[in-house]
């Protein structure tokens, strides 16, 4: 379809860049296909563009975006509320009876995360829509799960598919099967061992390595597909800020409110120092990261499972290598043991860390495939490190300090660095986001410390 006619909506001053138009185009023109767009290129308003255009068209009615929680609010509602205002949006999440009455609202664009679809797969059967949307679909690499069979079923009855992820087949070529599956059906096997035969040779009991012309038989079932990465999009500014949403568990939300009624009889008549609102601070950043330090100076862990994936999301789904910079020292421990667990390497440096072993980690980093992540406390590595085999920095909580986080955030953006770089902030507790928004506008100041401490306990609870 031509979109040489077609008014972007779009705000004051922006231009859609020419590698969006081009997935848009060629979005329109195949009902059913791959967005291998890496991360940070906009996939997400081409997306958006191209569904205006049908909708204006009248060709379909109803779409559905099946994404990670994390990105529900901050990607796509943000992003239709700013390339698409004119269009109705909701957000199917919460209980089974909240999610069906959103399905059956008729907002246009309805937003709901993985394993909602399941609860509400009736619903969305019945619902009118006419194109699903599938952001990071490398969600639905394995075939065998009830989330794939979910989609499937929608598939067989909903005429429009669109799958994005900037990473098909990071990690093995078989993650490509349950993608193919959906999008390709007749260009695989309908039987996953036959098709891993195909891709892969066992060289032991539990070993399988890839065959020399796996990645082209992938190449071949993973179509149509476009793909633009940011080294081809001459037009994108070289860093990108990304906000990523990880809800606390009822856990972490009872114990941040108990604090925060704590800070509020403490302020009430009294004058706060910045020293004390400081220490507040920390303790509402360190229940939201997962561990906190008591008075006697042991841990209090919480479950922090959201923000764990939430992470784990944005390093699957990075091309490159990737920091994460965590203030506290036990949220890292949590972290590193995740990671572990599901076979993504890393190296940890943190105060404990001598000069040599620090210099041998990061000769590691930048020279050899693994580890491909590292784990640092941001004042033990936010000066004099250059670690440009990354492009990504995931900010697992905010620091309390401008410096700090401008001379962390340095560490790949330095002589050297060849990719366009994306930061992303993980937040998940209304103290993140304005700390956020305060090291991004590099506040320091003391009176501004107390000005957040004031803000944050004259809130409601959450």
């Amino acid at each position: 379809m031509n979109l040489s006619e077609y008014e972007w909506p779009r705000p004051p001053g922006f231009t859609p860049f020419a590698h969006q138009k081009q997935t848009s185009e060629f979005l329109l023109a195949n009902p059913k296909a791959f967005c291998f767009n890496e991360q940070g290129t906009g996939k997400t308003a081409s997306v958006i563009w191209a569904v205006d255009y049908l909708m204006q068209r009248g060709l379909i009615k109803r779409v559905l975006v099946v994404c990670p929680l994390s990105i529900m609010k901050s990607a796509w509602q943000g992003d239709l509320f700013k390339f698409a205002i004119h269009r109705t949006v909701a957000i199917a999440h919460g209980s089974a009876a909240k999610r069906k009455e959103i399905i059956n609202n008729g907002a246009e664009f309805v937003v709901i995360n993985f394993d909602g679809v399941g609860v509400v797969k009736k619903e969305i059967l019945a619902g009118g829509f006419d194109l699903i949307v599938v952001d990071e679909a490398s969600a639905y690499k394995n075939a065998q799960t009830a989330r794939w069979k979910d989609m499937r079923d929608l598939n067989k009855v909903i005429k429009g598919l669109w799958m994005l992820t900037g990473t098909p087949a990071a990690q093995s070529p078989v993650d490509a099967y349950g993608l193919a599956k959906l999008i390709n059906p007749t260009a695989v096997s309908p039987f996953f061992g036959h098709f891993k035969d195909t891709v892969m040779t066992k060289v032991s009991t539990f070993r399988w390595v890839p065959k020399p012309n796996a990645m082209t038989l992938v190449h071949s079932i993973l179509q149509p597909a476009i793909r633009f990465e940011k080294a081809q999009c001459l037009d994108l500014p070289p860093l990108t800020f990304v906000e990523r949403e990880s809800v606390m568990s009822p856990q972490q939300v009872k114990y941040y409110n108990v604090l925060k009624k704590q800070m509020l009889i403490e302020a009430d008549g009294e004058e706060i120092s910045a020293v004390n609102a400081a220490v507040q601070i920390n303790k509402l950043l360190q229940i939201a990261g997962g561990a906190v330090y008591t008075d006697t100076g042991e841990v209090l862990e919480f479950d922090v499972t959201n923000r764990l994936k939430v992470v784990q999301e944005v390093i699957e789904e990075s091309s490159h290598k990737v920091l994460v910079f965590i203030p506290f020292t036990h949220t890292i421990e949590l972290l590193q043991k995740h990671l572990n667990k599901h076979n993504i390497t890393c190296d940890v440096i943190n105060g404990s860390v001598s000069a040599n072993q620090r210099a041998d980690i990061v000769k590691r980093f930048q020279e050899q495939a693994e580890p491909k992540v590292l784990l640092i406390q941001p004042k033990a590595a936010s000066h004099g490190l250059t670690l440009t085999a990354a492009n990504t920095i995931i900010w697992y909580a905010p620091c309390t300090s401008v410096e700090t986080y401008l001379q962390a955030n340095a560490r790949i953006d330095r002589p050297g660095q060849v990719n366009n770089m994306t930061i992303v902030h993980i937040t998940g507790s209304p103290i993140e986001a304005r700390m956020y928004k305060m090291l991004q506008g590099n506040i320091s100041n003391h009176s501004k410390i107390i000005d957040l401490y004031r803000q944050e306990i004259s809130l409601e609870s959450t």
